[in-house]
């Protein structure tokens, strides 16, 4: 059912170590570090964290940025050598040393493949907004705000959002670009890592150079959007990314089963070319406790792919892909994560709001409560009365 991504960096394992959630601040015991570590389970709102891509980090610096709103009040003035140290250790708990060694692996990779491969399209893999987006978009980012960022939007069913993008020419280049690779990659012999689980063709977008400029769309244009619509799943801390290239039709996958994302925020964009079929369905969002659950009624929605346009979703929101009838159908996809929502959910006790199951049980708990208290309160009428 679910929809992984080996590589991914935030899917982090359990820690072995005990934790504790008291008061709305997260406290990671460990028994090899006497010191006590806390993240605060609300993040500063005030406050301006440092710029961590200067150090020599395991880990994404925009994590850091992500998470330093997030430290308590005797570490929050500290230097930023003492902050990072800090944050790495609470990272490091939840990666154990196989999952290091394995992304030390996936590092060597990238860096031997970025060292050999010779780009088609060297103007892609760094951003010109002006180039990639159409105007309508820019205009909406620039203005930041919801009302500009819903004007350029539908919402034709609850949580999913759609908008044109692309500009057909970028989406020519990157076509190519990845068609290129896949070339590249079959002449020369060399290993080809696949998206996820799930899809037996396309291309990891970060693995052959194009991290940097999927890390700016996420941060600079995807940011924005989520936090005024995803804010309850930590749309407005989205410090890592995800990007890949799927490819459907013939000789390629030919749908995509029913699953969730690895990620708070998902953004698929299709590329072109000439197609037929290839609905995405979507069937409500689910918590991990819920995944399975029947769903229901308003929760269905086909969306037929539009080329140069953009769904933008919850990763929990359960969706497949029919079979593509005819042609080849080419996405982009950018799966969004947060660290901090992450590192808080783990603590929650209550029903999320954003899981639909949990709020149809919520009412129904509601319903029941009120139902109970009116017949109670009838009873005492009728007692009363007699």
């Amino acid at each position: 059912m679910y929809h992984h991504q080996n590589g991914s960096l935030e899917r982090r394992a359990q820690a072995s170590n005990g934790d504790i959630a008291t008061n709305n601040v997260v406290t990671v015991i460990s028994n090899s570090n006497p010191i006590t570590t806390r993240l605060l389970g609300s993040p500063r709102s005030d406050h301006m964290p440092d710029n961590y891509e200067d150090l020599p980090l395991d880990f994404n610096p925009l994590v850091f940025t992500s998470l330093e709103r997030h430290l308590p009040p005797h570490v929050i003035n500290l230097s930023k050598d003492v902050k990072a140290h800090y944050m790495s250790n609470i990272l490091l708990r939840y990666l154990p040393h196989s999952e290091r060694t394995r992304m030390q692996k996936q590092k060597e990779y990238r860096q031997k493949i970025i060292l050999n491969y010779p780009p088609l399209h060297k103007e892609i893999y760094t951003m010109h907004s002006e180039n990639f987006f159409t105007p309508s978009f820019l205009r909406a980012i620039k203005a930041n705000t919801a009302a500009s960022f819903r004007s350029i939007m539908a919402e034709p069913s609850r949580g999913i959002y759609t908008f044109e993008m692309l500009q057909p020419h970028f989406c020519e280049m990157l076509v190519s670009e990845v068609d290129h690779f896949e070339r590249w990659v079959h002449e020369t012999k060399f290993r080809i890592m696949r998206p996820n689980t799930m899809n037996q063709y396309g291309a990891v977008l970060d693995d052959f150079g194009l991290e940097n400029m999927l890390d700016k769309l996420m941060n600079d244009f995807i940011r924005p959007l989520a936090g005024v619509f995803f804010s309850e799943i930590g749309g407005s801390t989205l410090d890592s990314h995800h990007g890949f290239v799927v490819e459907y039709g013939t000789n390629r996958d030919v749908d995509l089963g029913f699953h969730v994302d690895d990620a708070e925020v998902t953004l698929n964009i299709c590329l072109g070319t000439q197609f037929s079929g290839g609905e995405l369905f979507f069937r409500g969002v689910r918590c991990d406790e819920h995944v399975n659950t029947e769903t229901q009624t308003g929760e269905i929605f086909d969306y037929s792919h539009v080329p140069g346009h953009a769904v933008l979703h919850s990763g929990r929101h359960r969706h497949g892909a029919r079979p593509t009838i005819s042609g080849n159908r080419i996405n982009l996809i950018l799966w969004c994560r947060s660290s901090a929502f992450r590192e808080i959910k783990k603590y929650q006790r209550e029903f999320p709001n954003w899981c639909g199951e949990c709020r149809r049980k919520k009412k129904e708990r509601e319903r029941v409560s009120i139902a109970a208290t009116k017949e109670e309160l009838l009873k005492r009428e009728l007692k009363s009365a007699s």
